[in-house]
């Protein structure tokens, strides 16, 4: 006999006041007022990471009850995609509106757990913005996608602070979603989705009839 399944109970949740309000609402620069946006967001089980329009990087410890605050130096811009990653260390990666992408290693507080905040950045490869982000589970490799179809891959070697990064596929629309396991890149576009083969550098698209 088959098994009759549980009911299913919706539960509305409140705003987050102690996370919106530990972020400011304006920021001064010089005799400007600015408004700070809210621009990309992202959760696991010991963060929530908020992007800003002023380039700042809100990043709240779920067990700590914290916050703390992380930005590109120089130019001031929109920060559009934000990615965490929990392996042996705890990584956010983090997407601007102009193309940069720079990696956090943060510090923990664990025994044989990373000590000192590390940054590594994604040089020069994207000129716009970034649209989606995707670690793989070890947290050594990272991809990014932005609105003119590139996707980049950077190989991360976290115990000697190196970031190499190559072009891996062009697509002729803005890169959507990504997502990676197991050697093979799931890439969503505003005309299709295909799968990228990391080993085979082979593409494979899933369905036959473009997006609308």
């Amino acid at each position: 006999m088959a098994s009759v399944a549980s009911s299913v109970i919706f539960k509305e949740f409140c705003p987050l006041y102690y996370l919106l309000n530990a972020i400011p609402t304006k920021v001064q620069k010089g005799f400007r007022s600015i408004v700070v946006y809210l621009t990309a967001l992202d959760t696991n089980g010991d963060y929530i990471a908020v992007g800003s329009s002023i380039g700042m990087l809100y990043l709240y410890c779920r067990h700590l009850n914290q916050m703390k605050k992380y930005n590109f130096e120089g130019k001031c811009e929109s920060i559009t995609s934000v990615k965490l990653l929990s392996c042996f260390d705890d990584l956010v990666a983090l997407g601007t509106a102009s193309g940069r992408v720079a990696v956090f290693q943060l510090v923990s507080s664990l025994p044989g757990r990373n000590k000192q905040l590390r940054r590594f950045d994604v040089a020069g490869i994207h000129k716009s913005s970034i649209t989606a982000l995707a670690w793989s589970p070890n947290g050594m490799k990272l991809f990014s996608g932005d609105d003119k179809g590139k996707i980049v891959y950077s190989a991360l070697d976290l115990d000697h602070g190196i970031c190499n990064s190559s072009l891996v596929l062009e697509e002729p629309s803005s890169i959507v979603q990504l997502d990676y396991n197991q050697k093979v890149l799931l890439v969503s576009t505003l005309q299709r989705s295909l799968l990228f083969y990391t080993e085979e550098k082979s593409v494979k698209q899933v369905g036959t009839q473009p997006r609308k």
